[in-house]
């Protein structure tokens, strides 16, 4: 009997020191955080080291890849309703939180080179920044992963090609489609988890996306062809709401912001090369790239050239847009 007593007591004792840490990691922050990304990429690497480091830091952070919560837009508003908490976004889905960040993106042919990207980026960073605080949200790294390409079912080496083809445009950005219906392009809103079924079934021919996610999609199976614009680069976000940050400890919100940072650099880094190294992984497997000419170059300046002015202030934010043309003069100095 003294015997059981005892061993009651142990476990009364066990139980004692269990139960304070049982409810600390049950007070633990949460962070639940979504991307369009797919498995296996760089950027989700990075993610995964980026939520670890987080952890380490207290905060348990679960990560929904390939869209499995929707599309960007619908990942924004599920963090304003508060089924997540965060989100790895393209300037698609940033703009749904403030229009600011279209600046890095949505001018195609504006950059000429991936240092004026970092270049612009940087000296944007702080007003951004700002913006989406006031918006409700903390942007915790800014990153790019190299340049959106154009593939296309059949063979596209100049405007006049695209203008015969159906082409991919964001569902949620009806002014987008708008404007290249200006340029007598023929847009089809989808979202980009519609992209490889449109492709196949032939509701859209072409679709201006990053190698990696061509590859990862398997996009270039039935858009065979690349043409290698250099339209845009692929600009991306880190972003947590307010509300979750401000309920993070201060010395774990630096944690994170080191973690993020570090999470940023090597999307960038790491994007640059997986875009290249996807590129020939296509091409072995049949992609057919084809490069810009020095007159073809000049034929597709000339095609967007003149969208730039609907851009600005539609689009874009005017003095976002008038900004980036300052920044790049000054770099090109």
């Amino acid at each position: 009997m003294r015997n059981q007593s005892l061993k009651y007591r142990s476990w009364i004792a066990v139980l004692a020191l269990a139960a304070p840490a049982a409810m600390l990691a049950g007070d633990q922050p949460r962070i639940k955080l979504a991307t369009i990304l797919p498995r296996g990429t760089s950027t989700h690497q990075a993610i995964l080291q980026t939520a670890a480091k987080w952890r380490d830091a207290g905060v348990n952070t679960t990560i929904y890849t390939d869209g499995v919560m929707g599309g960007e837009a619908e990942s924004v508003r599920r963090m304003r309703i508060g089924q997540l908490q965060a989100a790895v976004l393209s300037v698609a889905g940033l703009q749904e939180i403030d229009p600011s960040a279209t600046a890095l993106q949505l001018m195609p042919m504006m950059f000429h080179s991936l240092d004026e990207v970092e270049y612009v980026r940087e000296r944007l960073r702080p007003l951004l920044g700002k913006r989406f605080e006031e918006k409700g949200f903390e942007v915790l790294f800014l990153a790019d992963a190299g340049w959106v390409q154009l593939f296309s079912r059949k063979p596209v080496l100049r405007p006049a090609d695209l203008r015969g083809q159906k082409l991919f445009s964001l569902i949620s950005d009806s002014r987008e489609s708008d404007l290249m219906k200006s340029a007598g392009l023929q847009p089809v809103l989808l979202e980009y988890t519609d992209t490889l079924s449109g492709l196949q079934t032939g509701l859209i021919d072409a679709v201006p996306t990053p190698p990696f996610y061509a590859l990862a999609g398997q996009f270039f199976l039935p858009a065979s062809n690349m043409l290698e614009l250099n339209y845009a680069p692929i600009v991306g976000a880190l972003v947590v709401t307010r509300k979750a940050w401000d309920a993070i400890p201060p010395a774990a919100q630096d944690a994170m912001r080191r973690a993020a940072e570090e999470g940023g650099k090597s999307i960038t880094q790491h994007g640059h090369q997986e875009m290249e190294e996807a590129v020939a992984a296509m091409q072995k497997r049949g992609l057919k790239v084809n490069q810009l000419t020095p007159s073809t170059e000049t034929e597709w300046r000339s095609f967007f050239d003149p969208l730039y002015p609907k851009i600005r202030g539609n689009l874009v934010p005017a003095d976002l847009f008038d900004e980036v043309q300052r920044l790049l003069r000054e770099y090109r100095k």
